[in-house]
């Protein structure tokens, strides 16, 4: 199973540098709106099975071009909603750099929980459980095999990412998930393989399909040559 995790395009927020979290209402800027409808011709070619997004208005309006080039509708997964940072939703970026808690998320983010929010340990933990329930889930639809695409935001993302490359939480600030991004990961029977890291080129379709279907279940090298 292979799934593309999209991050949507550029937010009004992003622009005006707040941290918007769940603030509702949040929609692409122009230069967004334009990273959407490119989305379809990067991904074209491409067999995807099946659209999941976070309900958040930014990743729907993002989404829409590819669903409907695709012909498919996308199912809303709160698990993948952006991290509910509480507190601290709404406010300046420049602000939050000067709070005690932006170090611990910078250098020990599993540490970090926010104010009448939720920590990013549980973030990870909802995200990897929802992309895990939707690759079996599809599996047993589609049979091996599947590409699907999963529409979210940066830190859940790169919380997705850290946990396929086998990194510590504590780590996930060394990934990068830019705005309209495509991160890819190959999930098989030994190990989740990452193919991709914040992919914004034109196309994704070659890339990923020229990558072999059954990467690591077979013929993985053992260090030394030996398995003793």
């Amino acid at each position: 199973m292979t799934v593309i995790l999209l991050r949507h395009g550029r937010s009004t927020s992003n622009t005006s540098g707040v941290l918007a979290g769940r603030t509702a209402g949040v929609e692409l800027d122009a230069l967004g709106r334009e990273q959407a409808v490119q989305v379809v011709d990067r991904f074209a070619g491409l067999p995807i099975k099946a659209l999941v997004r976070s309900p958040l208005l930014r990743c729907r309006s993002t989404v829409e071009p590819l669903a409907a080039a695709l012909g498919l509708e996308p199912v809303v997964d709160d698990r993948l909603a952006e991290v509910d940072y509480g507190t601290w939703t709404g406010r300046k970026i420049t602000e939050l750099t000067q709070e005690a808690l932006w170090r611990v998320v910078q250098a020990q983010p599993s540490a970090a929980i926010f104010p009448d929010g939720e920590g990013l340990a549980q973030v990870q933990a909802r995200a990897v459980t929802a992309v895990r329930d939707h690759d079996r889930q599809l599996a047993e639809q589609h049979g091996s095999d599947v590409l699907w695409v999963a529409c979210t935001h940066g830190d859940v993302i790169k919380a997705v990412i850290a946990d396929a490359l086998g990194v510590h939480l504590d780590g996930f600030q060394r990934i990068t998930a830019d705005p309209a991004s495509a991160s890819v990961i190959r999930y098989t029977q030994l190990r989740p393989f990452v193919i991709h890291l914040n992919h914004t080129g034109a196309s994704l379709g070659a890339a990923v399909k020229d990558s072999p279907p059954d990467v690591g279940r077979e013929g993985d090298a053992i260090v030394g040559g030996s398995t003793t």
